[in-house]
């Protein structure tokens, strides 16, 4: 399973391995340099690594400083697939994935590491 231990700025450390790029956590997986269409702006498109798995939530971090943006079309479309949506600043999303890891939720989290 996979637990976040650190997140600052451009960094990440999760089941001992650092990272510095984005990325979509999965309890049994990493995507590893997840990059998207629009740089600040998640699409539709960027999650298609989603597709196939069973997940409830979704949390999404947009960076230590809030920068990338969620439209609500997004989520919508989401939410149509059962998959809840939960948008923070990276810092505080880490945090959400780690507790609803912890409550046995079938959770991933797309992780935006810089601005």
């Amino acid at each position: 399973m996979n637990i976040i231990e650190k997140y600052n700025f451009g960094r990440i450390k999760i089941s001992g391995e650092s990272y510095s790029s984005d990325l979509i956590v999965f309890p049994d997986e990493i995507k590893k340099k997840w990059w998207r269409k629009e740089g600040h702006s998640l699409c539709i498109e960027d999650l298609v690594e989603l597709e196939g798995k069973q997940i409830d939530v979704l949390v999404v971090g947009t960076g230590a400083q809030n920068k990338m943006k969620v439209p609500t079309d997004v989520i919508q479309e989401l939410n149509r697939k059962d998959i809840a949506v939960i948008v923070k600043k990276s810092s505080k999303a880490v945090e959400e994935y780690n507790k609803l890891v912890k409550e046995n939720k079938k959770v991933a989290a797309a992780l935006h590491l810089t601005c």
